[in-house]
């Protein structure tokens, strides 16, 4: 499943190469092992279908399975085709080691057992002790899966508040001069996230206030995330995974599932990627079984009883 625009159905030709056999040694059946994992949650989490990424890769399907299960030993250059693809450094994929001093690397050990609650408490805790003051959050930022109702729930919130509502994709679209179909096919993901960094910096600098929709991949993106999460009040719109792919079923646009048989499988698999990212926003609201009207009503509702709010009036 890809959220972030329709891709096209042709395939340029790609690398059908064959697997070196796997290594008989245990220990780089382990490596090799946890590289493949490690491009499937990246590809999870950057909302790409394995079609997608063959595409941009140059790298065939068949290879990209064998090489997420761990059935072959990898062409260095062909990870570098697929890292490239992703916009990623080859070396997320190959680290088996830190790349940190080791006072670093115990204290990112500490940071990683604390619990999200936790490590937000953390982060105050820095801001006070070294004076780090955060942002002044002007604006209210949606985000989730493709189908949470980031962009139905998010007029009506605007209205209800009286609020400007802005969708990013289509920022994004005037920030490149192009669609976001045509910035995928002629640039490549690379491009887009750029194309996205520069629209969100540009809608968040807008001292007016405004609930903003963003795309469902923006989390993925450590930077931009990092800026929305400092300069919007974020809110998580959460549904089952059921009702994600309904609902853009229902709104006839087949994009995400189009000959995917296993589109329920890659959406579940996103959303667990995604899940600990998403959970970092400063509220969760589920729609879970509600009427658009409903749910429009009861988020209003919710975000004006959260205390870490401050409306535009106050």
């Amino acid at each position: 499943m890809h959220d972030m625009g329709k891709t096209p159905e042709k395939s340029p030709a790609t690398v059908a190469a064959k697997l070196d056999p796997k290594p008989a040694n245990g220990e780089d059946e382990a490596f090799l092992g946890a590289v493949g994992e490690r491009v499937r949650n990246a590809r999870a989490r950057r909302g790409m279908s394995r079609k997608l990424l063959a595409r941009d890769s140059g790298v065939s399907e068949r290879y990209l399975a064998q090489l997420e299960t761990g059935a072959g030993n990898i062409s260095i250059l062909l990870l570098r085709q697929i890292a490239r693809a992703m916009d990623l450094p080859m070396g997320d994929f190959l680290a088996d080691r830190p790349k940190y001093g080791i006072d670093q690397a115990l204290l990112l050990q500490q940071i990683e057992a604390l619990t999200p609650a936790q490590q937000q408490d953390l982060q105050n805790v820095i801001r006070e002790r070294f004076g780090v003051a955060p942002a002044v959050k002007r604006h209210i930022a949606l985000i989730g899966l493709r189908g949470a109702g980031k962009t139905s729930l998010g007029q009506r919130l605007a209205a209800g508040l009286g609020l400007h509502f802005v969708e990013m994709a289509k920022e994004i679209e005037a920030e490149a001069g192009l669609s976001l179909n045509e910035i995928f096919d002629l640039y490549g993901q690379g491009a887009y996230r750029r194309f996205e960094r520069r629209a969100l910096e540009r809608v968040t600098a807008e001292r007016a206030p405004a609930v903003i929709a963003a795309p469902g991949s923006l989390p993925s993106e450590p930077g931009s995330f990092a800026h929305l999460l400092a300069n919007c009040f974020t809110i998580w719109l959460k549904a089952r995974p059921e009702e994600h792919m309904g609902r853009v079923i229902a709104q006839g646009d087949m994009r995400p599932m189009a000959g995917q048989t296993e589109a329920m499988a890659d959406l579940k698999r996103i959303l667990a990627q995604r899940e600990t990212l998403y959970a970092k926003a400063d509220m969760a609201f589920d729609t879970a079984g509600k009427a658009l009207d409903d749910a429009a009503a009861e988020l209003l509702v919710a975000l004006q009883a959260h205390p870490g709010w401050l409306s535009p009036a106050k």
